[in-house]
């Protein structure tokens, strides 16, 4: 199986704009706001989910202006983003930035991501030809600010981001099973919180939603509980949430079988992991 680790994702050497880079190290820290990138996954039904990182821009005009963007000097590497779940995350960025208006981060794949499903079996994922250009993130109301420290979350939806095909066989060409549409949600982290739980039993491995109302509409989030019944939510604006269980494989012969849950009235606060007290029980 190819080496689906992260390579070297905190080297400070990759981090720095061109615009920076002719500054010394005094003149670039005077009066510099610190931006960090990180990427973090909620779990999947999968035992690898690779991404062939190529490329991460960001944008730092209004929309449509091509003269905004800024690449960032970034090895083309891949990345097994299950390695980063439960509030793990990879640091990708760490570099001083200049006060200013962020508008937009486009992440770049390239051909060469795959998974590997429970089977244990290795799929490629297809990148439909209209995401061959990168996948781009908005950010509202994002300003940094000199002296300040500005963290933003890729956070990578499994379930949402990988479509089986429906007319899709065993004994198919297995390069024809999965597509890669990549749904990421990109997220201020110094202004949202986080919730974290358990279920029991740890088998049932649930796919878990955190729903908030919001004047615009529901805001959903999902993850799954991993091996040890563990999950963690990262990046959710501060509100009251209803958090449900949906059980995803069934109970053995003999054992009581698994059952949806819904939890109502969590409330999230800012800059604080919100913990659900007691394991939530699926049978």
């Amino acid at each position: 199986m190819r080496n689906y680790q992260l390579l070297a994702l905190a080297s400070a050497a990759l981090l720095s704009l061109a615009g920076c880079a002719k500054k010394s190290s005094d003149e670039a820290s005077a009066g510099a706001a610190k931006l960090e990138v990180r990427l973090t996954d909620a779990p999947g039904n999968f035992k690898a989910v690779v991404l062939d990182v190529q490329q991460l821009e960001v944008h730092l005009k209004d929309e449509g202006d091509p003269s905004g963007w800024q690449t960032l000097a970034f090895t083309p590497q891949v990345v097994n983003v299950l390695d980063y779940v439960n509030g793990k995350s990879a640091l990708l960025v760490s570099t001083d930035f200049a006060p200013g208006d962020l508008k937009e981060v486009r992440l770049i794949l390239g051909p060469s991501s795959y998974v590997v499903g429970t089977d244990g079996d290795t799929y490629a994922l297809k990148t439909p030809s209209g995401q061959t250009a990168g996948v781009k993130l908005k950010l509202t109301n994002v300003t940094l600010a000199a002296g300040a420290t500005y963290q933003l979350l890729l956070d990578f939806d499994v379930a949402k981001s990988i479509v089986e095909r429906g007319n899709w066989k065993a004994g198919n060409d297995k390069k024809e099973r999965y597509l890669l549409k990549p749904v990421i949600r990109l997220v201020a982290q110094s202004l949202q919180g986080g919730l974290r739980g358990t279920v029991t039993p740890a088998a049932a491995r649930p796919q878990i939603l955190a729903i908030r109302s919001s004047v615009v509409g529901p805001d959903t989030v999902s993850t799954f509980a991993d091996a040890s019944g563990a999950f963690q939510l990262s990046g959710l604006p501060a509100g009251t949430y209803q958090v449900q269980y949906f059980p995803t494989v069934a109970a053995p012969a003999g054992q009581p079988a698994y059952k949806n849950a819904v939890l109502t009235g969590i409330t999230v606060t800012n800059d604080k992991v919100t913990e659900i007290v007691g394991a939530t029980a699926l049978n």
